[in-house]
């Protein structure tokens, strides 16, 4: 199942990561992850990936890959 722009931009920032980092621990380019979370209308938009929506799910469930940022490790 994989989330909406929105959703998916909500679970980034619950996460505490910034487009940059969600892009790095991804291994793919900040302006995809802000086309993922483009409004629908945006003419740039893209539905995200449903593999990084799984990610995201596993990030939210405590799974912290080794890319995971040191400033948010707890």
């Amino acid at each position: 199942m994989t989330l909406d722009a929105a959703e998916f931009k909500a679970t980034r920032r619950r996460l505490g990561l910034t487009v940059a980092q969600l892009a790095h621990i991804l291994n793919t380019a900040p302006t995809t992850i802000r086309k993922w979370e483009a409004r629908d209308d945006a003419s740039t938009a893209r539905a995200p990936n449903p593999i990084a929506c799984q990610v995201l799910r596993w990030m939210l469930a405590g799974f912290r890959p080794p890319e995971w940022p040191a400033s948010l490790q707890k």
